[in-house]
C-alpha cells in the first residue's frame, strides 16, 4: 500500500474504526508496527539532537598558576569538564616530544599521509594522501597551523591508529595528574567524550616546561613557512604580551575560544587559561586582564604595566594639592593618558569595605573595568577623620563615562576622575 491509501490505512488502525476490510487487516497491523518504530526512532533521534552540544551552552572556566610553585592565584569553574578543541594539540606535542628524547623518532623522520589523514577538516595544512611529512615540519604546523590533518598523521604514525592514540594521550594525562581529562582524538575535533578542564590544562602545559625544556621553546614560534605559504601562529599574545612565550589556542562551536598562555617576566613565570570566550579577541583581552592580575599579586599588589612588562617602583608621596595622601603604591609606568582615567564609586571610613565595594562593583561592567585595577585613595579631614575613596583606576577616560552611567542607572553613585602624571596609587589584587 502506498500514497493515500496507506495513510488512510493506518490512521483506521490506529483509530481501530470499523471500516477496514478483513483483507487489510494485515496490511494495516503491519504498518501499524512500523509507524509505531519509525516513531519511537524519531524519538531518539529528537534526545539525541538535544544532547548535542551547543556554542550558546559553553561553559566559562579560568585559572591562572604560578608555573615556579604551583600556586593557583585565580580560578573560576576549574575543575568543570569542557571541550578543549585545539588545546588537545599540547598532549599530541608532548607525546611527540617524548617519542624524541626516547629516541623512537628524529626531527628528520618522514610519516606518511594516508587517505584517512587527508580527509580530515580544516584547519589542516591540506595534505595529501601517500605524500610524507617530517617530524619538524609536523610539530612546527601544528604550533601554528594546528593542522588537524597533521595531528592525525601524528596519531596514526606514532600509534598506529588515532583510536590507540587517543588512549595513550589519557594514560599520559592520568601519570601527569590530570584526573578530569579524556582524549578521543589528536586534534580536538568534535567529540562528546573529548573532555579536559582548565585545571588539567594548566597542569599539562607545567608539564611541558618542565619535562621537555629543550623542545618548549618551539611554542613561541612566530610563523611556519610550508610549500609556498606562510602559516601565522594563532595565539596573538605572543606579539602584543610582554614576556609570552606559549602556550596554544583551540575551538570548536561547542567550545567556545580557548587559550593556555604562559608568560616569563624576570624569574617569574605565570600559567592562563581560560575556556570559552565568545570571541579570539575578546579571550585575549580577558587573558590579559588575568595574568596583570596575576603579575600584581606575584607583586605584593603592584601594578605590571602589560605593554611592555617593565616593574613599578614604589615610593610614596603627597599630593598637598588635592588633599590625596596616597599609600605606598607605583607610579603608571610610561603614563598614557588614555588611561589615565578612573572611577569612584563611594568613601568608607573602613578600609578593607573599601576595597571590597570596589570589587563588587567592578564585577558589575567587567567589559568596561576589568582592564582597570582596584585602589582605594586616602583622603584626611580637617578633623583628623580618614576616609577611603573606593576607585578603580587605568582605564580609558570612555570606558570611565560608561561604566558611571550604567552604574547610576542602577542607583549606584559614581564619578569619573582623572589620575594625574605621576600620581602614586596603590593596586590591589
Amino acid at each position: 500500500m502506498r500514497g493515500p491509501k496507506a495513510l488512510n490505512c493506518v490512521q483506521q488502525c490506529f483509530d481501530r474504526r470499523p471500516t477496514v476490510s478483513p483483507d487489510n487487516v494485515r496490511s494495516c497491523r503491519n504498518w501499524r508496527s512500523r509507524v509505531a518504530m519509525l516513531t519511537a526512532v524519531a524519538m531518539v533521534c529528537l534526545l539525541s539532537v538535544l544532547a548535542l552540544p551547543h556554542s550558546a551552552h559553553a561553559k566559562y572556566a579560568s585559572l591562572v598558576l604560578d608555573a615556579n610553585t604551583g600556586r593557583v592565584l585565580h580560578a573560576v569553574n576549574a575543575d568543570t569538564r569542557n571541550y578543549p578543541a585545539s588545546l588537545t594539540k599540547m598532549m599530541t606535542l608532548y607525546m611527540i616530544f617524548g617519542a624524541l628524547d626516547r629516541g623512537e623518532i628524529k626531527y628528520q623522520t618522514k610519516w606518511k599521509v594516508s587517505a584517512r589523514v587527508a580527509r580530515q577538516p580544516a584547519s589542516k595544512l591540506g595534505l595529501r594522501r601517500g605524500q610524507t611529512l617530517s617530524v619538524r615540519d609536523s610539530i612546527l604546523a601544528l604550533v601554528t597551523k594546528s593542522a588537524n590533518d597533521v595531528a592525525s598523521l601524528v596519531a596514526e604514525s606514532l600509534a598506529g591508529s588515532e583510536r590507540e592514540f587517543a588512549l595513550a594521550m589519557t594514560a599520559q594525562a592520568r601519570k601527569l595528574g590530570m584526573s578530569r581529562t579524556t582524549f578521543r582524538n589528536a586534534s580536538g575535533l568534535p567529540n562528546r567524550g573529548q573532555l579536559s578542564t582548565a585545571r588539567d590544562m594548566a597542569v599539562l602545559a607545567q608539564a611541558l616546561l618542565r619535562d621537555f625544556p629543550r623542545h618548549y621553546n618551539v611554542f613561541a614560534t612566530a610563523r611556519f613557512d610550508y610549500q609556498g605559504k606562510t602559516f601565522k601562529n594563532h595565539n596573538k599574545l605572543l606579539a602584543s604580551y610582554a614576556g609570552t612565550d606559549g602556550i596554544k589556542t583551540g575551538y570548536i562551536r561547542a567550545s567556545g575560544f580557548n587559550l593556555v598562555a604562559s608568560v616569563k617576566r624576570g624569574d617569574q613565570r605565570l600559567i592562563g587559561v581560560v575556556f570559552g570566550g565568545d570571541s579570539s579577541s575578546k579571550r585575549n583581552r580577558h587573558m590579559i586582564s588575568l595574568l596583570d592580575k596575576g603579575f600584581r599579586i606575584l607583586n605584593g599588589g603592584e601594578a605590571v604595566a602589560s605593554n611592555d612588562g617593565t616593574k613599578t617602583k614604589k615610593k610614596a608621596k603627597k599630593n598637598t594639592a588635592s588633599g590625596q595622601v596616597a599609600s605606598t603604591g607605583v607610579t603608571i609606568p610610561d603614563y598614557d593618558p588614555k588611561l589615565g582615567w578612573g572611577i569612584q564609586i563611594g568613601a568608607f571610613v573602613d578600609k578593607s569595605r573599601a576595597v571590597n565595594y570596589a570589587r563588587e562593583v567592578s564585577a558589575i561592567v567587567p567589559k568596561l573595568l576589568n582592564t582597570g585595577f582596584v585602589t582605594v585613595v586616602p583622603l584626611t579631614k580637617k578633623s583628623g577623620k580618614i576616609l577611603y575613596r573606593s576607585r578603580i583606576h587605568r582605564i580609558p577616560k570612555s570606558q570611565a563615562y560608561k561604566a558611571c552611567r550604567i552604574l547610576e542607572r542602577r542607583k549606584i553613585n559614581c564619578m569619573e576622575v582623572r589620575l594625574p602624571k605621576g600620581l602614586q596609587v596603590a593596586a590591589l589584587d
